[in-house]
């Protein structure tokens, strides 16, 4: 507590007429002045003395009650601080200010963490928040301690107003050099099959010009490696897998300096689209099914139906010429030999070998399958017979065998133990009560592969198999027709059907070993899809290298589900056995990790706006000592701070005396025009 005295002024007029009647007193005794008139010094006293009766003047006392300064520390929390030894110098320099604050009974701190943001460090929401905490007299100054990559600092210095020192202590080596791998161009979508092109820069200031290797890989599959030269645009190509996203991940060979690994990869996700799929259909014979074959694949205009009926079989004799049988011969040369990897998917709707296909396109579409292609055939009673397709080179990648018998009578197919967890009938097993029946089953027992739709009694219906790097499938019954006509309440037959062309021709969400992820709203869900009984543990890479693994739990038949919470950003890597998968976690490629260098230029303009210096932290000993300072000198310097010191202060009481009493100015003016008159009548 202090005693003050000031002098106050109360004008009984307005003060800028007070001022007028003085300035005329004074222009009219200069004037008399001038002229050499008598009694004008009396008279100007006398005018003097009327001011000073309008203005009121009085001497207050104040007791004064002494505000301590408020200091303002903003701490980058943003993960770009974890790099090297940058958390360590910034909590030493937080810990320095901290120190001088307690050791100062004049001088308070508030403190606040921030900058970590999904699209970047953005620190002005916590300095506007400080600030407008600290009323302005009572600000000592700023200090912010981070490492400059700083996304949202203010383009106009003058824009906070600051009336006391910001201080930038940039945290890290100013001097480290870095590797940065920049995506500047990707497609959003791109062919299945097609390759996209991707432009990309690698930039390296410990190694401005050679090469450097780039690895590419779509979902964690094998990457594809490039030698390609540093600081130039230049690009690569991946090849698009699979419909839906793609998440492509590029990936540069460490650099002679890093900070961190973590700018040295992006990710990219691009949309896969096909393009008009081929569909060659082969029916063996009229009969009903065909046309429900038919309908269904002419109803997804996505599909490019080729579709041949052999109306008659070379070995019938009707007195008819074969040419005279169709619009078109049947170009199995063309089909089998020439354009077989064109198609998507082949189908046999109730073939039988009739010395239409020669062995060698038989053979040829065998090896189409293991080279990658699909192939679904659907029996009749041949199948069991001499003339079965299981009786050709076919039998190497068909999923069933037949046993020679064909079973007649009314049965109703069921979802199967393993349809139970495939994802190809899973979502069809609660609708299975109201299915219609049908009326024949070729006997057959199972080569390969997991039978997903059975009769009644066990015996297989629908066999899905891998052969080789391509896909096959059976349906041991001719009477899948039946569900489309909706007989006895049908079935789903377009479904069902549907679900199994898309299987054959790869489509990922119905592989029956698949693991996925995605984050939503903070949290990491990952899926494993499988046959067996239990799922591997789940193994997590976060973007930093941290590593993690979680039991997952059977959410349902085959599923098998696990959450967690998402604390980092940037590309998440998961495996589960043989099965690995990529997701984001906020953006792929974070802004955060775009520059991982100190930057001491971002907040340069406040800095130097407000008196305030911009110092490197480079480690622990580099912490600054707090000085306080007069306002308006130099605030900073090779090895210190300052922080103004603002002399606020509280009126706790106060006590007014007036120095202008009434009458004693009146009997004052009175004496002094006296003494005018007396002067110039003299």
């Amino acid at each position: 507590m202090t005693d003050a005295a000031t002098l106050a002024f109360s004008p009984l007029l307005s003060p800028s007429l007070v001022a007028t009647l003085g300035v005329l007193a004074l222009a009219a005794a200069l004037f008399a002045l001038a002229r050499g008139l008598k009694g004008w010094l009396w008279r100007a006293l006398a005018a003097l003395a009327l001011v000073g009766v309008l203005s009121n003047p009085a001497l207050v006392r104040e007791q004064r009650e002494a505000l301590n300064d408020i200091a303002l520390l903003i701490l980058d929390d943003s993960t770009s601080m974890q790099i090297g030894a940058r958390q360590e110098a910034a909590e030493a320099a937080a810990n320095a200010l901290r120190s001088a604050t307690e050791a100062d009974s004049t001088l308070d701190l508030i403190e606040i963490r921030g900058g970590a943001a999904p699209d970047g460090t953005r620190l002005t929401p916590s300095l506007q928040e400080g600030l407008g905490r600290i009323p302005r007299e009572r600000l000592a100054g700023v200090v912010v301690i981070s490492d400059g990559q700083i996304h949202d600092a203010p383009q106009d210095p003058d824009s906070l107003a600051l009336p006391a020192p910001l201080h930038h202590l940039v945290a890290g080596r100013s001097a480290a050099g870095d590797r940065r791998l920049i995506v500047s161009e990707a497609p959003r979508y791109g062919l299945v099959g097609d390759d996209a092109v991707f432009t990309l820069r690698i930039e390296d200031e410990g190694e401005p010009a050679g090469t450097a290797t780039v690895s590419l890989s779509v979902d964690g599959g094998d990457p594809i490696q490039a030698r390609v030269r540093i600081g130039q645009d230049v690009q690569v190509r991946a090849v698009i897998q699979n419909r839906g996203a793609n998440t492509v991940q590029i990936e540069v060979e460490p650099g002679r300096e890093e900070l961190s690994l973590i700018n040295n990869e992006a990710a990219v996700t691009v949309t896969g689209v096909r393009d008009r799929l081929r569909v060659l259909l082969v029916t063996g014979e009229p009969h009903n099914g065909a046309r429900a074959w038919r309908n269904l694949l002419k109803s997804d205009p996505s599909v490019d139906l080729v579709h041949f009926t052999i109306l008659r079989p070379l070995d019938k004799d009707n007195s008819v010429p074969a040419d005279e049988l169709a619009l078109i011969a049947f170009p199995t040369f063309e089909l089998f030999q020439l354009r077989l990897e064109e198609f998507d998917l082949v189908i046999f709707d109730r073939y039988r070998r009739r010395g239409i296909l020669r062995p060698l396109y038989l053979d040829n579409i065998a090896n189409y399958v293991e080279a990658g292609g699909a192939l679904l055939v659907t029996t009749g009673p041949p199948f069991a017979g001499g003339a079965s397709l299981a009786r050709s080179p076919l039998a190497a990648v068909l999923p069933a065998a037949p046993d020679g018998t064909i079973i007649e009578g009314a049965f109703s197919p069921v979802v199967s133990a393993a349809g139970a967890r495939h994802p190809v009938t899973a979502p069809l097993l609660e609708q299975q009560a109201g299915w219609g029946p049908w009326f024949r089953q070729i006997g057959a027992r199972e080569v390969s592969g997991e039978t997903v739709l059975e009769s009644e009694d066990g015996e297989p219906l629908l066999t899905l198999a891998r052969a080789g790097e391509g896909r096959a499938a059976i349906l041991l019954s001719d009477q899948a027709w039946l569900w489309a006509r909706g007989y006895d309440g049908g079935g789903p037959h377009d479904e069902l059907f549907r679900r199994v062309a898309h299987w054959l021709m790869g489509e990922p969400e119905l592989d029956e070993e698949r693991l996925t992820a995605r984050v939503s709203d903070g949290r990491l869900a990952a899926t494993r899809t499988t046959l067996a009984e239990d799922a591997p543990p789940l193994e997590i890479e976060w973007p930093s290298g941290r590593t993690e693994t979680l039991a997952m739990a059977e959410a349902a038949p085959g599923r098998f589900t696990v959450e967690t919470e998402a604390l980092e950003q940037g590309l998440v890597r998961l495996t589960s056995g043989e099965l690995t998968a990529v997701t984001a976690s906020g953006a792929l490629n974070p802004r955060e990790y775009a520059d991982l260098r100190p930057d001491p230029e971002r907040l340069r303009g406040l800095a130097d706006a407000s008196g305030g210096g911009v110092r490197a932290l480079e480690t622990a000993e580099d912490a600054p000592q707090v000085r306080r300072i007069r306002p308006g000198v130099n605030a900073w310097g090779r090895d210190w701070i300052g922080l103004q010191r603002n002399n606020a202060y509280v009126v706790v009481d106060a006590e007014r005396t007036p120095l202008a009493p009434g009458l004693l100015l009146a009997a004052i003016l009175l004496a002094l025009l006296a003494g005018a008159w007396r002067r110039e009548s003299a």
